[in-house]
């Protein structure tokens, strides 16, 4: 087959002795046995997306290795001491599950001590959330956690956090990936200075969870906690590390863990996938709840980010809840323990993301706060607890099962959000009510709001080529009905421009640039389309919403709110 000649070039820099033997061999192999495979590691670069850089690992530019890594390892370190001169820098990282997770952090570690960075590298596994906390808790420029979250096996990653405990915002992520480009493979410094590089685990695993159990408890009782059951895995993943021990310094003495899943293992060998937004995931978690009649289950993905939930609905049967009811759900406890404390002045704020429920909206109307709506991935709501210092920050999340509980962590939160829903439910049993309860009570008061999510998946050249195509089409011919409801505005965040078709006006979009675009229809249904940053799919949102008076309308309702739906992909030739 031909190959372009800029892939050859890159290729042809691999095999020089910048690159160790055993890179040069598998490159030489791959030229006659696997050409294919050769253009798909060197057709581009790695590029940072929603949750820093994800990649399958092997050889080649656009493959995680300790050449690719090594690489941004030194652009930051570059960066860092044009950033910060004269002072003692500092950098922490953490790794997860996942196959040559520890001997890449080694590496990332390695570069950074040879360029004369103090490096705190955990001793062992641990989850992302902690990462961020420790990045504060020790005072560090910067961290790295090595993770692809809940991506196949194949698959690692390298997210890049800042100062704040955040990961990587404008306008560092343009300057940081300048550098790296503009580095040579050559120019990495991979001996490292281990007089430089010190081991942390016990001491920051007391304090997280210490902050942790802080920011999340409530005032439920002691016996509430000992009375809630609860069905736990971690899916083979790094929670286990911590959410155990948080549960136990909280009160919650009645933890049943997944025996199968509680070994961690980046194969992931009791799941098709290891992502909690996956039914099928928490398969062993449910038939542990059952077995044991346990009020609530929860999973976490792999380095314990996002959650997955399910409580008992009302015949007693356990039902899962997607990313936008536990959202909503957290997001209104919280509320109402702020509003009961008297911590609610006009100065607090909840977040969200463009893609997640407008439910989000109604609820800070409700308790007269603000909801500060970003770009999707949790970096955005990181960034407005630093943009807006003056006003304190509740609480937040997305529709893809994340949570932060307050601001000790940056980032999205397995371990804290899973003791938030343990305090809710605790606190509904010993009231003889439920979390579903809860749940349906907020869609009489608020509104039934029901949310779905296609993905579709197209790899390699092709596929980012197809993934292309549907958004230049979406923009050149976009809809002007859906399923009989006019679209009355378009919001396109590339152009950073929407269009109100009922007053004919253009407006401004003032957050970041991302190719995104979002339609909302007369009847308050809202579509949108997202290629994602971090894996080879286009997603497309869907949201409808009913009004209701009782909570004896929510069945027949949910059926004409999932027709709707169904209309609306069948419409759109997505399914």
């Amino acid at each position: 087959m031909h190959i372009e000649q800029s892939i050859l070039e890159k290729v042809n820099e691999w095999l020089t002795p910048a690159f160790d033997s055993k890179t040069q061999q598998t490159i030489k192999e791959m030229m006659t046995s696997s050409p294919k495979d050769l253009e798909e590691s060197f057709y581009k670069n790695l590029e940072f997306g929603t949750g820093g850089m994800r990649g399958i690992m092997g050889v080649g530019t656009n493959r995680i290795n300790k050449y690719t890594l090594g690489k941004n390892t030194q652009g930051i370190s570059d960066y860092l001491k044009k950033s910060f001169p004269n002072q003692a820098l500092k950098v922490v990282i953490a790794y997860d599950c996942r196959h040559n997770s520890d001997t890449l952090a080694k590496v990332v570690a390695d570069v950074f001590s040879a360029n004369g960075i103090k490096v705190f590298l955990f001793s062992e596994m641990r989850p992302t959330p902690e990462l961020s906390f420790a990045l504060k808790y020790l005072n560090c420029h910067a961290g790295i956690v090595l993770t692809a979250s809940h991506n196949p096996p194949e698959y690692n990653g390298y997210k890049v956090y800042w100062q704040d405990g955040g990961q990587l915002v404008p306008p560092q992520d343009a300057e940081i990936i300048q550098v790296i480009e503009n580095l040579k493979y050559s120019e990495i410094k991979f001996e490292a200075n281990e007089n430089l590089i010190e081991y942390i685990d016990v001491a920051v695993d007391e304090a997280f969870a210490k902050s942790t159990v802080e920011n999340a408890s409530f005032n439920t009782s002691e016996s509430a906690r000992k009375n809630l059951k609860i069905s736990y895995t971690s899916l083979h993943g790094t929670s286990i590390k911590i959410v155990p021990k948080v549960l136990e310094k909280a009160g919650y003495t009645d933890v049943n863990i997944v025996p199968e899943q509680a070994i961690p293992d980046g194969n992931f060998p009791t799941v098709l996938s290891p992502n909690p937004e996956e039914p099928e995931a928490l398969t062993m978690a449910l038939a542990l709840a059952d077995k044991i009649s346990a009020d609530i289950v929860f999973g976490t993905d792999p380095d314990s980010d996002r959650l997955g939930v399910a409580v008992r609905n009302n015949e007693g049967e356990m039902t899962l809840l997607n990313g936008n009811q536990t959202m909503v759900i957290m997001t209104h406890f919280l509320l109402e323990q702020w509003k009961k404390a008297g911590k609610i002045d006009g100065k607090q704020f909840i977040g969200s993301t463009i893609v997640s429920t407008p439910m989000m909206l109604d609820l800070a109307s409700a308790f007269d706060v603000e909801c500060k709506v970003g770009l999707t991935g949790f970096k955005w709501i990181a960034k407005f607890i630093k943009d807006f210092p003056t006003l304190k920050f509740i609480g937040g999340g997305e529709e893809s099962f994340g949570f932060m509980v307050g601001d000790a962590v940056r980032d999205k939160d397995a371990v804290g959000a899973i003791l938030l829903m343990c305090e809710i439910a605790a606190q509904a049993k010993e009231n003889r009510s439920s979390v579903y309860k809860q749940l349906q009570q907020m869609y009489v008061d608020f509104g039934l709001y029901k949310e779905s999510l296609i993905s579709i998946t197209k790899k390699g050249i092709d596929g980012a080529n197809e993934i292309n195509q549907i958004m230049v089409k979406l923009r050149e011919n976009p809809l002007t009905q859906i399923d009989g409801q006019r679209v009355v505005c378009v919001e396109d965040y590339q152009s950073s421009t929407g269009k109100d078709f009922m007053n004919n006006e253009t407006f401004a979009i003032t957050i970041p640039k991302s190719n995104v675009l979002i339609y909302y229809l007369e009847d308050g249904s809202k579509i949108c389309a997202r290629p994602s940053g971090t894996e080879p799919k286009i997603k497309f949102y869907f949201s409808v919403m009913a009004k209701i008076n009782s909570v004896e309308e929510i069945p027949a309702t949910e059926k004409y709110l999932d027709k709707k739906i169904e209309t609306i992909i069948a419409e759109m030739h997505l399914n």
